[in-house]
């Protein structure tokens, strides 16, 4: 039987960083993509990813900013969490796709993310196997991120399937070996596993 590898962001919650990069200036919205550049894809954010730089370090980064608003730690870490909302019908999917399959989360976070996503989503919880970026040091853009889950797990690759919203993300699991769907949708999801292939 495969094994999913699913993703969390966007597949099975939506993420919005606006609202955090909002939420951090003096004056919205000046400034709001040189944070978003800064804090949610760039280099701090990748460091985050794959535990280099603690959240705490991270955190501070953004209060030390200047172009940021004189906001306490623990304030930008409770804006920091709030950039998920729930996805529309992927709950009854993923319970849906769990009868099939079993299912691995494997996804690029941080532990401030994860922590709130664990507590909030209980879909997350108790799954066998959790792959996340800040444990192992790997992005899922890398396809060293994939061989770690092959020696890791001990599965072979053409057992198991990626779902994940991001193509670079498919690529690079292919280039692994791994098949993958790249995620449009949770009934263009089922169909393609129905189907038995994979898309791009």
């Amino acid at each position: 039987m495969s094994v999913i590898l699913l993703d969390i962001g966007n597949v099975m919650v939506s993420v919005d960083f606006v609202p955090f990069c909002r939420s951090v200036l003096p004056r919205e919205p000046i400034g709001v993509q040189e944070i978003f550049a800064e804090y949610c894809s760039g280099e701090p954010k990748r460091l985050l990813d794959t535990g280099r730089i603690a959240p705490d370090d991270f955190l501070d980064l953004i209060v030390a900013d200047p172009r940021t608003a004189p906001l306490a730690r623990e304030e930008v870490r409770g804006v920091w969490e709030r950039i998920f909302t729930p996805l529309q019908g992927a709950d009854a999917s993923i319970e849906a796709l769990g009868r099939r399959f079993p299912i691995w989360i494997m996804s690029d976070t941080d532990p401030i993310h994860f922590s709130f996503l664990l507590e909030n989503y209980p879909l997350l919880r108790n799954r066998e196997r959790y792959y996340l970026s800040f444990e192992h040091g790997f992005l899922k853009s890398s396809p060293d991120a994939f061989h770690h889950v092959l020696s890791d797990s001990g599965i072979a690759a053409r057992e198991l399937i990626l779902i994940d919203d991001r193509l670079e993300n498919c690529i690079s699991a292919r280039s692994a070996g791994i098949r993958s769907i790249q995620f449009d949708s949770w009934p263009a999801v089922m169909a393609s596993l129905d189907a038995g292939g994979t898309s791009s």
